[in-house]
């Protein structure tokens, strides 16, 4: 009985406990309910504020954009402003610096003109000097006579000495093809055909004694040659100058051949040193004085030449030509003026 009747509370106690646990039941279900809401509004309200982050990150990078594009803009306004700047003032500078020189050009157009004139009346002041020295220092008539005399008797022996060269020229042509000398042997020849030419013009040409003005015209130059002091006027000044000129351009020349011949270098051994009358007209100087200063242009020529070099002259129109300055020394002239 009492078994029963425990039995019988215990039911009655469950009983009275399932509307609790109802309602707890039902009170749970509503918080994950309410929790689940929570969660999607939290979630929904995240997605919007990236949505509403990544709007306004997008709306920054256009905006960024816009403003690099207008800076870019602004750049390559600037850059053409400056570049046509810059070429406004290049050009600005090259009319001025055409301008510039015109004015410059006009001014020695100028200069040119005014020393040209200068020149002109000097040129007119000094033909008149010279007439009034000419005049004044004219030679006499005996001195006259006696030039005329002596330069008759030059031309002769120089006439008979050219004769005599010719024989040596034939011995010494010999030689130079036994001794296998090609080169030498050919500047030989070539210098004896430039002689013969020059035989040839002196037996034809008519001088004209009387109207040459070499021999009326008073010394104006006096120049020492072995310790001895010579007098002569402008035209024979002129001759030597031109020995010393021909004397250098055969010495190039023979010197050259001598190299080319692989000879050993011996400027006295060429025929044209021993010779030096090419250029020599039998006028104005005596042979001598000529073969002298031939020979002193000569020595020179064949040292450049033997060396391929320009120590004591130049190339001038594809020929050798003795610099002013060794001419200048080796005739060292001093004026009686």
């Amino acid at each position: 009985m009492k078994i029963n009747n425990l039995n019988r509370m215990v039911l009655a106690l469950a009983i009275s406990t399932l509307p609790l646990a109802r309602i707890s039941i039902a009170a749970e279900g509503q918080r994950e309910r309410q929790e689940e809401q929570k969660r999607d509004q939290n979630e929904n309200q995240q997605q919007l504020k990236q949505e509403q982050q990544e709007e306004r990150a997008q709306k920054k990078s256009e905006q960024g954009q816009k403003q690099q594009q207008h800076r870019v803009q602004q750049q390559k306004q600037q850059q053409a402003q400056k570049q046509k700047q810059n070429q406004q003032q290049r050009e600005q500078a090259q009319r001025k610096s055409e301008q510039d020189q015109k004015n410059q050009l006009r001014v020695e157009q100028q200069r040119v003109q005014q020393h040209q004139q200068q020149e002109r009346i000097e040129r007119q002041s000094e033909e008149n000097r010279q007439q009034q020295r000419a005049q004044q220092q004219r030679l006499s008539q005996q001195q006259q006579q006696k030039l005329i005399s002596q330069q008759q008797q030059r031309v002769a022996q120089y006439r008979q000495h050219l004769e005599q060269q010719e024989r040596l020229a034939r011995e010494r042509a010999a030689l130079l093809q036994q001794q296998k000398r090609m080169a030498q042997y050919r500047f030989q020849e070539q210098y004896l055909e430039r002689v013969r030419q020059q035989q040839i013009h002196l037996r034809d040409n008519r001088f004209d004694y009387d109207r040459d003005p070499y021999f009326y015209t008073a010394p104006i130059y006096r120049y020492n040659r072995d310790g001895s002091f010579y007098e002569t006027n402008e035209y024979g000044a002129k001759t030597l100058r031109q020995a010393v000129n021909y004397g250098y351009e055969e010495g190039f020349r023979a010197g050259k051949a001598d190299r080319d011949d692989r000879w050993r270098g011996n400027y006295k051994d060429s025929y044209a040193y021993r010779d030096a009358n090419y250029g020599y007209s039998g006028y104005y100087v005596d042979r001598s004085d000529y073969n002298y200063y031939f020979r002193e242009g000569f020595r020179r020529g064949y040292e450049d030449g033997y060396n391929s070099r320009y120590q004591y002259g130049r190339l001038a129109d594809e020929n050798p030509s003795i610099l002013e300055t060794i001419l200048t020394q080796i005739l060292n002239f001093q004026d009686l003026r």
